[in-house]
């Protein structure tokens, strides 16, 4: 069994990329593998966020990341500074920012890129989207 670290750089919506790395995490389950963590960079909080409302007939990426963690016990990290830069905020930043709502919950938490490095170092691949 390998264990795996996955970055997402692509929006939720506007590129593939954010729906290739979802494929790929399912794909390396079902292949007997392991997600060590999912970690979210640049564009790619914006799939942190719990106002996404696709169309009915569109793919909801929002709430496929929640299935795979809360199914397969896969963490997900946002970088703490793009999630920011970006809107992306946990109650916690919100309380910290004086903003009176929040748009990131449970299973997704915040991080930095220390937690990415630690995770590499742990991980025996490391594919970035």
């Amino acid at each position: 069994m390998k264990k795996f670290i996955i970055q997402v750089n692509g929006p939720a919506y506007g590129s593939t990329s954010s729906y290739k790395a979802l494929q790929y995490c399912q794909a390396v389950i079902a292949a007997g593998h392991q997600i060590e963590k999912v970690f979210f960079y640049q564009d790619g909080v914006t799939n942190s966020s719990s106002l996404n409302c696709p169309a009915n007939d569109e793919v909801n990426l929002h709430q496929l990341w929640l299935t795979l963690a809360n199914e397969h016990n896969v963490p997900l990290i946002n970088c703490v500074s793009a999630a920011l830069r970006r809107g992306m905020l946990s109650q916690q930043d919100a309380n910290e920012s004086n903003k009176a709502q929040w748009n990131v919950n449970a299973p997704f938490v915040m991080g930095g890129l220390g937690e990415l490095v630690t995770g590499i170092e742990q991980a025996d691949r490391f594919v970035s989207f």
